[in-house]
């Protein structure tokens, strides 16, 4: 894969600098708040570590899309690993929260996961791949990272077991096997839609979710 800046035509004089770049872009942090400044790495950190996983992820394209110097990024952030946790910090609680309000509300019998599934997609609208980073298959195990994200998956994993058993128990099935297969095959699922959305950008939240309404419903015809 490649990042969103790749298909940039180069500069063909060869100096490295492309040809058709804003000015803007090569500047540094001057008049721009740090908050607001940290804002914008976080968003091309999020694009970045989610389409290339934190192995492959390059601090300088961070840079590059931000139009600031690499080091800028270790004086605010540390290190490639603070600033991965930082991303995952920033979107995990986000995520967490779109999903614990979905479950809270009075959803129609079988209408829990499409309320899911809508406010997950709302939250990710604008920033997809940020799914990808805390679900990143890339990371060391046990590296400082790993658990990180694992400490927000986590959260979210909590909340898909309660809501699979509950859709179970609403069946009259208690079966805790059952429950937990299904929470992986939830998980997997909502993994495998984000990725098709991603290859699908001029498809809106709005759009997938009632998509997904549609499948849903097939769904239950075929069961």
């Amino acid at each position: 894969m490649t990042t969103a800046r790749a298909s940039t035509p180069a500069d063909p004089a060869g100096g490295g600098q492309e040809r058709d770049q804003p000015r803007a872009r090569t500047a540094g942090t001057k008049g721009v708040p740090r908050a607001h400044r940290e804002q914008q790495i976080l968003a091309a950190a999020l694009e970045e570590f989610g389409r290339h996983g934190h192995a492959k992820a390059s601090m300088a394209a961070i840079a590059g899309r931000v139009g600031v110097t690499k080091p800028l990024l270790y004086t605010y952030f540390g290190s490639k690993d603070g600033l991965y946790a930082a991303c995952v910090d920033h979107i995990g609680p986000h995520l967490l929260e779109a999903i614990e309000q979905a479950m809270a509300k009075d959803s129609p019998e079988g209408g829990l996961p499409l309320a899911v599934l809508t406010a997950l997609f709302q939250a990710l609208e604008g920033r997809r791949h940020a799914w990808f980073v805390l679900y990143d298959r890339t990371l060391p195990p046990d590296s400082e990272p790993w658990h990180t994200a694992k400490r927000h998956r986590e959260a979210i994993d909590e909340l898909a077991a309660t809501g699979t058993a509950t859709l179970l128990r609403v069946q009259g099935n208690d079966d805790d096997l059952d429950a937990d297969a299904l929470k992986h095959l939830w998980t997997s699922t909502v993994s495998a839609l984000v990725g098709w959305w991603i290859s699908h950008p001029e498809l809106s939240a709005q759009d997938m979710s009632a998509r997904c309404a549609r499948l849903l419903s097939a769904a239950r015809v075929v069961a």
